[in-house]
């Protein structure tokens, strides 16, 4: 694209642009690291000390508005000094307004502690051995075919039910959850599923508010039972709506953006036989590899703040009630933090320094299990198969690639991806 095509874009509306951000991303950031752009006064922050400054300040920029940005409908006007009380009014009307993501403190605090009690290192540790068993017989389902979709065959699957581990559904139900979440077909014909495949959260809020008021009645020695008697720090008991909220919010976002990290990861092993080989000679460097594919390939590509009172960032001055997009997709590539941000390097020594997770108390906090399900992954295809290529009937020869992204700038990753391989 030519600068004015560039100039042309209104990045939130769905266009061809998403299909390669970076560009773009290149050249807002080049244009000014903090840029308000004159389509919808939303202003962009492209630069990666910029993105960090609004990720650490959750007094200045709220979260209410983290999916709807400007699209989002206030039955008042956004005036005034501080509008923090119109958000606090107004809260419950936006989309997701019941999600952790979206909760600014006190409320984010309690909550997020209440998390934090559920995912200790000792459940981690826990989660990580049924992830080993979970790989293989994940690979079992395809392997000697010597070739695969690997998001709807591995990827899907493995994030779905390494998160359902997580969160302790009992292993009977893990069938019935890839079931309702990834098959379309099964969900219609099944009358108490139906629309699951358009509503999968009201399928977790169904399935998860089960879970909690049966082990509230009937505890048992199990990981949903810590889930249904987990309380906040002042010792009192959520509802069994908040836990539901909770753990659905997790095991959806957890699934998704996983499952486009593999992706992306497996599409340059696939690309570059040479890095299967240098991955292969020396694994210690698998979790280096998962940091840089983090970086690279930041699944979560942007999303809003909402600034509450008057603030300035990067030279740009921000009125109350302005939608802030931050997108660390563009962040994780600024050349003023990463050396040859377009380039994957092995032992880049700050490739950790990323904001695929964010920063500051929104933190992800699925980043460990994120970390854990890639590198398990990675080992596990290594052993069970190698020479890893992109089939060329289904994306085109090198350098004539064709792969295909969702049309939203909020998520990318992988359609589909099609792999051969040479089944050991």
């Amino acid at each position: 694209m030519s600068t004015t095509d560039f100039d042309a874009i209104d990045y939130l509306k769905p266009g061809p642009y998403y299909q390669d951000p970076y560009p773009y991303f290149d050249y807002l950031r080049q244009r000014a690291p903090v840029w308000r752009e004159p389509h919808h006064g939303v202003v962009m922050v492209t630069g990666y000390d910029e993105c960090v400054e609004v990720y650490r300040d959750s007094t200045t920029y709220s979260n209410a508005a983290l999916m709807a940005g400007p699209f989002a409908r206030w039955p008042v006007p956004l005036e005034g000094a501080d509008i923090s009380p119109i958000i606090e009014r107004y809260r419950d009307q936006l989309p997701l307004s019941d999600q952790l993501v979206t909760f600014d403190p006190p409320k984010h605090t309690a909550h997020r502690a209440l998390l934090a009690r559920l995912i200790t290192p000792k459940r981690l540790a826990e989660n990580e051995d049924f992830l080993w068993r979970l790989a293989d017989r994940q690979i079992d389902e395809f392997v000697q075919r010597g070739q695969c979709e690997f998001i709807g065959d591995y990827a899907n699957p493995f994030t779905l039910l390494g998160i359902a581990d997580l969160l302790g559904v009992p292993e009977q139900h893990h069938h019935e959850f890839r079931h309702a979440l990834q098959h379309k077909e099964a969900a219609q014909a099944d009358k108490d599923r139906s629309r699951v495949e358009h509503k999968p959260l009201e399928y977790l809020y169904k399935r998860f508010t089960e879970f909690i008021e049966d082990r509230r009645a009937r505890p048992q020695s199990d990981v949903l039972t810590s889930l249904a008697t987990a309380t906040f720090p002042d010792g009192t008991l959520p509802s069994v709506h908040d836990v539901m909220v909770l753990a659905s919010g997790l095991f959806a976002a957890g699934q998704e953006t996983t499952a486009r990290l593999l992706g992306f990861m497996f599409q340059h092993i696939g690309e570059r036989p040479e890095l299967e080989a240098q991955l292969r000679e020396d694994r210690a460097r698998i979790p280096r590899f998962v940091e840089e594919c983090l970086r690279l390939g930041t699944p979560i590509q942007a999303d809003f703040r909402l600034a509450r009172v008057a603030t300035s960032l990067g030279g740009v001055e921000i009125a109350p009630g302005t939608s802030v997009m931050v997108i660390p997709a563009a962040a994780n590539r600024d050349p003023r933090r990463f050396e040859n941000p377009h380039e994957l390097w092995l032992d880049r020594p700050n490739a950790r320094q990323h904001l695929a997770f964010a920063s500051g108390i929104h933190s992800c906090a699925g980043a460990p299990l994120a970390r854990t399900e890639a590198r398990i992954s990675t080992e596990r295809l290594f052993d069970r198969m190698r020479d890893f290529r992109i089939s060329e009937a289904k994306h085109g020869p090198a350098g004539a690639r064709r792969y295909e992204f969702p049309k939203t700038f909020i998520l990318r990753g992988h359609n589909a991806l099609h792999l051969e391989f040479t089944p050991t």
